[in-house]
């Protein structure tokens, strides 16, 4: 037996009993330096109000990174052994980037970020306020706002995670016929491991992405979308010929 979501996409039945909105569901913790920031939490989301805390007591500043060119880092960073930070990153803090990054050309980290091992931050993408967990490819073009990304997921480029409702109020989940309220104002999107997004994927505020799911380019997305599933986006297209 199948379950139809609102936008045409059916998943096995043995998806429903999978309660996808919890951290363990969505992310494997055993490597994360950083799993703390998960514990004790009921909901994964909950771990974005814990960000500037954990920092607070967790952060030792140090930088153990190579920069190439004329770079930008805050007092209050920290960053791992085989780190490069490219020509005209800024870096503002509280901040901690692990080991064997690449902060590319053009990167802006807006503080209040935790990135873990092996993450690509890409040529003019911005980062603030959010949680990257370790193999993470966010390479081209990409908006990261109170997100979090779980291990070796990966942004196409132009890939936006949109955090604030345009309408009052804070971000709903909805999920399995229930509305949860995350009372947050600003919330963009989960990632499960290893999901990606094809290039110009827009999330709206709210949305849960499961392991292992795949949305085609150009996919406006908003809500929970069951792991191993792949959104397919169809358009018509008219050739006709050219008057001069």
């Amino acid at each position: 037996m199948a379950f139809k979501m609102n936008n045409n996409l059916s998943v096995p039945s043995d998806l429903e009993s999978v309660d996808m909105l919890k951290a363990e569901n969505l992310f494997d913790l055993s490597f994360y330096a950083h799993k703390e920031i998960f514990e004790g939490t009921h909901y994964a989301w909950e771990a974005l109000t814990r960000i500037s805390d954990y920092l607070k007591t967790h952060l030792k500043p140090a930088l153990h990174n190579k920069a190439v060119g004329s770079v930008y880092i805050d007092n209050m960073v920290f960053i791992g052994k085989g780190t490069t930070v490219e020509d005209g990153a800024f870096i503002k803090g509280p901040a901690i980037i692990g080991e064997n990054c690449e902060i590319r050309h053009g990167a802006y980290i807006r503080g209040n970020v935790i990135i873990g091992d092996n993450c690509v931050l890409g040529n003019s993408s911005e980062f603030k306020n959010s949680i990257l967990l370790n193999n993470v490819q966010a390479p081209h073009y990409n908006y990261v706002g109170d997100s979090i990304l779980g291990n070796k997921s990966h942004l196409g480029a132009g890939v936006i995670c949109s955090n604030l409702k345009i309408a009052p109020g804070t971000v709903m989940i909805h999920h399995e016929g229930q509305n949860i309220d995350t009372g947050l104002r600003k919330f963009g999107v989960i990632l499960g491991d290893e999901a990606e997004a094809g290039c110009n994927t827009v999330f709206n505020p709210g949305s849960v992405i499961g392991k292992k799911s795949l949305l085609y380019p150009g996919t406006q997305w908003r809500g929970v979308l069951p792991p191993g599933t792949i959104v397919k986006v169809t358009q018509q297209q008219q050739v006709v010929e050219r008057r001069f």
